[in-house]
């Protein structure tokens, strides 16, 4: 099965705009087409969050906001039934893309809006010496050399200049991209 193969049948991430306010609306109206099936090529929804802390009284308090307000990511297949389910959905105003064009998030953009996925076996083609980039996790944004990898548990050992020295940290399959 080709690469292009396999991201049409698990679907690619999609922005969709909403009425101000409408997103856990519209998110429970999805999660319902979902669970009733009426679209097999709809699988996830979610309103991208992101964790901040604030100081109240002397005291951490850990808060959540939303990264975009006003819209809400769709994991979907676009297929005349899927788009019209979607866009007739009540609260939706359009997908984000010129002309209302449904256009697909790279995995860099979904990793930047906080959405982490349960991956299946990925294979990742990397050696020591070789350059990834992070992208998910503290760590995010940077680049690192490969220094082992364990196909067994899908992670590597990877070097970080931080601070003008070289740091080791063990990174996940699902949080490198390789370069």
């Amino acid at each position: 099965m080709s690469e292009q193969e396999k991201d049409t049948l698990e679907g690619k991430w999609y922005v969709i705009h909403t009425y101000s306010g409408f997103y856990y609306k519209v998110k429970d109206k999805i999660e319902m087409i979902i669970e009733n099936e009426q679209d097999k090529d709809v699988f996830d929804v979610r309103v991208p969050m992101e964790k901040y802390t604030e100081i109240r009284n002397n005291e951490r308090v850990i808060k959540e906001r939303k990264i975009l307000p006003g819209y809400v990511l769709v994991k979907m297949n676009i297929t005349p039934k899927s788009w019209f389910l979607i866009r007739n959905t009540n609260g939706v105003t359009g997908f984000v893309g010129p002309g209302s064009d449904p256009i697909p998030l790279t995995a860099r953009e979904v990793a930047q809006f906080g959405v982490r996925e349960q991956m299946t076996q990925r294979d990742i083609h990397v050696a020591p010496g070789d350059a990834i980039e992070i992208i998910f996790g503290p760590f995010a944004g940077f680049s690192a050399e490969v220094e082992e990898v364990q196909s067994d548990k899908q992670t590597i050992k990877a070097l970080i200049n931080m601070f003008g020295r070289e740091t080791s940290v063990e990174l996940s399959y699902d949080d490198i991209e390789t370069l």
